[in-house]
């Protein structure tokens, strides 16, 4: 049994970078949500920062879904 360390490092590699941009896209939604929450109760409006948590959140989504479609797609 001969075990390809490159491809495994690559594979490693990938998965983490994209675990850690995940989380790091996720937080800057949580953010987003948390500034509309100071800005309510300043009585200022924050609807870019609404609408920046929002397309994280969306982002998140989709890079959940195209995972799991990568998982069950058929060959």
């Amino acid at each position: 049994m001969k075990i390809d360390w490159a491809a495994l490092g690559s594979v490693f590699g990938v998965s983490v970078a994209f675990t850690v941009g995940l989380v790091a896209l996720f937080t800057l939604g949580i953010g987003g949500l948390s500034r509309r929450e100071r800005a309510t109760a300043q009585g200022d409006s924050a609807a870019l920062a609404v609408t920046g948590a929002y397309v994280c959140f969306a982002a998140c989504a989709a890079a959940v879904a195209y995972g799991i479609y990568l998982i069950v797609a058929k060959a």
